[in-house]
């Protein structure tokens, strides 16, 4: 059975995200002490993720209290990134898209 050309992943239109021009926060900060808000309550996390709006550090979904979704839908902030090492995906939580850092334009 052969394959026909085009029918791969790499095929795929890629949907993008409208909110690249709310990234101020692109880097992984030195010190990461855990989820700001997990540390209040004395909750845990799975992941960490920044918030590119305004650097808020909070959990994962699979963290039992999901914190980055929560501060995404508190404050109106769109955007998030891993913090996790090696990892250098961003997440659009308004067009429900990831995108790799490479896709931010220059400062």
């Amino acid at each position: 059975m052969g394959r026909s050309r085009g029918g791969n992943v790499a095929s795929v239109l890629v949907a993008s995200c409208t909110h690249l021009d709310t990234v101020a926060f692109r880097d992984v900060p030195e010190e990461i002490p855990g989820c700001e808000d997990c540390l209040k309550i004395g909750g845990w996390w799975v992941h960490l993720r920044l918030c590119a709006t305004c650097g808020h550090i909070a959990c994962c979904d699979n963290s039992p209290n999901r914190h980055a979704t929560a501060h995404s839908g508190e404050t109106g902030h769109p955007v998030m990134r891993s913090i996790e090492p090696f990892e250098n995906w961003f997440w659009c939580y308004v067009d429900e898209v990831a995108f790799l850092a490479d896709a931010l334009p220059d400062r």
